[in-house]
């Protein structure tokens, strides 16, 4: 009595891709294709083991999850906005007003229409300040004159 068709093989191949469509990562299709290639090789060698048949899909498996997970590691993804959600970094460089007097060290400026805090050198308000760094919220300022 055969214990796995290639029918059961391509089932479990077909169930287990069906679950990668609800998020798992990528490795349930590589295990899901470990299984459906253990399914056509039960296919073209029909009386094959269930033994090997089990082995086959364990080591097929694992191999495709390993390809699977070091490519996903070895992928640089490089951005063409590095500083995307890093609203502070990109003012690196860039003149602003100081709206509020920066008094030993602190104080705002407006940046777009909004107002951030600033650290620096002491400077009245309506003095131009450049932007040379960000700790947190707040930007670190030189004058600009």
């Amino acid at each position: 009595m055969e214990l796995f068709s290639f029918w059961s093989w391509l089932a479990l191949g077909t169930l287990l891709l069906i679950l990668e469509v609800f998020g798992a990562g990528g490795y349930l299709l590589w295990i899901g294709m470990a299984a459906a290639a253990v399914g056509v090789l039960t296919f073209l060698i029909p009386g094959l083991p269930w033994e090997w048949q089990v082995l086959l899909f364990a080591v097929f498996s694992i191999l495709t999850a390993l390809y699977w997970w070091r490519r996903q590691r070895s992928v640089v993804r490089a951005s063409d906005q590095p500083n995307l959600n890093l609203r502070g970094q990109e003012l690196i460089g860039k003149v602003f007003v100081v709206t509020e007097a920066i008094v030993d060290g602190r104080g705002k400026i407006k940046v777009a229409d909004g107002v951030w805090m600033a650290r620096g050198p002491d400077a009245a308000p309506g003095s131009r300040v450049r932007v040379i760094g960000q700790q947190g919220a707040i930007l670190l300022v030189e004058r600009a004159d």
